[in-house]
């Protein structure tokens, strides 16, 4: 799949922008704070539904105005697609597929597949439990329908779970509740559980090839699950922890608290890694992550690079580069670097300046 153009209105810094893409490479650059990332963020909105800087659609809609409109259109194996968003401040957000109204947002997923990679994807590793856990929501989220479904079940019922355990000493029929919301914990709880671990059993499936070709042979990668809860042990890990759930006023057991860990030649990258190794396993993860989508979904997806080529050194890029030169891509800057020039063959090259794009190329 690839974008062919994006609309915007009033979304972000750009109170009008129109733009047509180049099926490869497509380079945006120009200082800071002048829109560039907002493009991106747009793109993988119009194909996920979610910004992924984690805020709210008001936050997105230009500041003073009301309203904010994008449509992107998509070609994916010979069929064009046009996606329309509507936000609004004190509404839900509109979405239609060719004209066509869709009522859940999930029936967008699977149409359009995105990687988005930037700094902060370089610290996944370092950084805590969290982020790793957003990695995998993000991730499978896109391939899977039903795990989105799940983990947004299991969420809400997380949530009536620690409301009432911070009003247990004033709710009647406490325990009776209490057990009803753990069953439908666990019912949930357990699907996300068995996807998480499919997913990951994948994914190291691809990962440990280009880990072990980018470190030319000299270190052997291994992601590890690690579950907070067992599928065979959720529910009765809630019984034994009842009583400290009450008494700290949260839930304490279950996938919400997972983790992932990366181990190099067995060492553990999170505590003990140098930060270059670090850096390499986060790149050979996105990378894995790239071609467990195209093995997925039979489809090649989108790739969104935020000022991370600056981030990696010179080996790192060229491998990054030769590895996507099959895909379309976004790539923002801050200025023409020589290594773009040199190293990599890029289709089209914009510049952008105070929420407006100026096609160079």
């Amino acid at each position: 799949m690839f974008f062919q153009s994006i609309d915007l209105y009033n979304f972000r810094n750009y109170q009008e922008l129109q733009m047509e893409f180049d099926p490869g490479v497509n380079l945006f650059y120009g200082n800071n704070a002048q829109g560039k990332t907002n493009l991106l963020e747009a793109l993988y909105f119009s194909t996920t539904t979610k910004s992924y800087r984690s805020c709210k659609d008001k936050d997105m809609i230009r500041f003073g105005e009301t309203e904010a409109h994008i449509r992107s259109k998509i070609q994916k194996k010979n069929q064009n697609f046009i996606i329309d968003f509507h936000l609004k401040a004190a509404e839900k957000k509109g979405i239609a597929i060719n004209q066509l109204p869709i009522r859940r947002a999930s029936e967008l997923f699977g149409l359009c597949n995105i990687v988005f990679f930037s700094p902060e994807d370089l610290s996944i590793i370092k950084q805590g439990p969290a982020m790793r856990r957003r990695f995998l929501d993000m991730e499978i989220g896109q391939a899977d329908a039903f795990y989105l479904k799940s983990l947004a079940a299991y969420k809400k019922v997380l949530n009536q779970r620690n409301a009432l355990l911070k009003d247990s000493a004033h709710t009647r029929d406490f325990e009776i509740l209490l057990s009803i919301l753990d069953e439908k914990l666990v019912e949930y709880g357990v699907s996300v559980i068995l996807i998480r671990e499919k997913f990951i059993k994948e994914l190291n499936q691809i990962i440990r090839s280009i880990h072990f070709d980018m470190t030319k042979g000299n270190e052997e990668i291994v992601i590890q699950y690690e579950k907070n809860v067992s599928t065979k042990d959720f529910k009765e890990k809630l019984k034994e922890n009842a009583e400290r759930d009450i008494r700290m006023k949260t839930s304490e057991s279950g996938p919400h608290r997972d983790d992932l860990s990366f181990s190099v030649n067995g060492i553990d990258l999170r505590y003990f890694g140098s930060q270059g190794q670090q850096r390499t396993a986060a790149l050979s993860l996105k990378l894995a992550e790239i071609e467990l989508l195209k093995q997925m979904k039979q489809d090649k997806p989108v790739l969104l690079l935020d000022d991370v080529l600056s981030e990696l050194d010179r080996e790192r890029q060229r491998n990054l580069l030769e590895s996507i030169s099959d895909i379309q891509t976004f790539i923002t800057c801050t200025g023409m670097e020589d290594f773009i020039r040199k190293q990599f063959d890029v289709n089209r090259v914009y510049h952008v300046e105070h929420g407006r794009i100026q096609s160079e190329v």
